[in-house]
């Protein structure tokens, strides 16, 4: 069984920084893309950055030059470094891996969401 679980969020006021944590565990062969989404209330869920196996990323528009996405394969671990939020940022934001099994077919998995509050 993979879970992913995250950390790292929490209340900050506009301007600060948070860095979102998410660790993939369990029996598995490896990890591909990573990513992180975030949902804000009556909202949709929105893909905010994600990462290739080897390094690539891409980010939504609304978190270019603020959002670095980065990963440590070792540790089959993805972070989010949020920097300059703003009130706007304000969502649960998801860890979400396409993850390689044992049966050598992918599917993806998502964590459990964790929330991040931006205060004005």
């Amino acid at each position: 069984q993979v879970q992913l679980v995250e950390s790292g969020g929490g209340l900050v006021q506009a301007g600060g920084s948070l860095r979102l944590s998410c660790v993939v565990s369990g029996s598995f062969l490896s990890i591909n893309d990573m990513g992180w989404y975030r949902q804000a209330p009556g909202n949709q869920r929105d893909l905010v950055a994600s990462i290739t196996s080897s390094g690539s990323t891409d980010y939504a528009d609304f978190v270019k030059g603020r959002f670095t996405i980065s990963r440590d394969n070792a540790k089959n671990t993805v972070y989010l470094q949020m920097n300059s939020l703003k009130p706007e940022d304000t969502a649960v934001y998801y860890c979400n891996a396409d993850v390689r099994n044992l049966r050598l077919t992918s599917r993806a998995y998502w964590g459990q969401g964790t929330q991040v509050t931006v205060s004005s």
